[in-house]
């Protein structure tokens, strides 16, 4: 469920962490961290922060954003999952996605594109559908990229979600 400021300080409560904190905290942790399985953990916590607006501000002020591409550099299959989930579910705001831009994103998700871990591709899809805009569509459609999409798009019947998020991508950026 999406949050605002006074349901936020409803389910805080007077001795709660505030949302600012409790991101910089895991930013912090996951700066910390020296085993794989707690950066997962942290990037899959913050990626699902990611979908509500009422923490846009708050991510991009604390660089989680850039975190999540970092982590798509990265050779941990996880870590890729959870941080171009994290910017599949944050590119839907504009200043969120002008970021990813501005940072390099759009060659780091086109890759997540030939993942073999179905979610990363699914997240790649989707982000590439928001991402891709008047600005960004020469480097987002060229023409490997667009044929990859089409791929997944002709394949219904072996994975239902690409094909319906292929097709979705085709419709609004390629076919329209």
């Amino acid at each position: 469920m999406f949050t605002n400021a006074q349901r936020q300080v409803e389910r805080t409560g007077r001795s709660g962490t505030p949302r600012d904190q409790y991101l910089q905290d895991l930013v912090t942790q996951f700066q910390n961290a020296t085993d794989e399985e707690t950066k997962e953990k942290i990037v899959a916590n913050l990626a699902n922060f990611a979908y509500d607006p009422f923490n846009y501000a708050f991510m991009r002020q604390l660089n989680v954003l850039e975190l999540f591409l970092d982590c798509i550099t990265e050779p941990n299959e996880r870590l890729i999952e959870f941080g171009i989930g994290g910017v599949c579910n944050s590119c839907v705001d504009p200043s969120n996605a002008s970021v990813i831009v501005q940072c390099g994103g759009i060659p780091l998700v086109i890759q997540c594109l030939s993942s073999p871990v179905r979610n990363t591709v699914t997240y790649a899809l989707g982000a590439l559908y928001y991402l891709c805009n008047p600005s960004t569509k020469k480097e987002i459609l060229k023409p490997d990229v667009v044929r990859i999409i089409r791929e997944y798009a002709a394949a219904g019947a072996v994975n239902t979600s690409f094909s319906n998020m292929a097709n979705a991508f085709l419709e609004e950026h390629v076919d329209s």
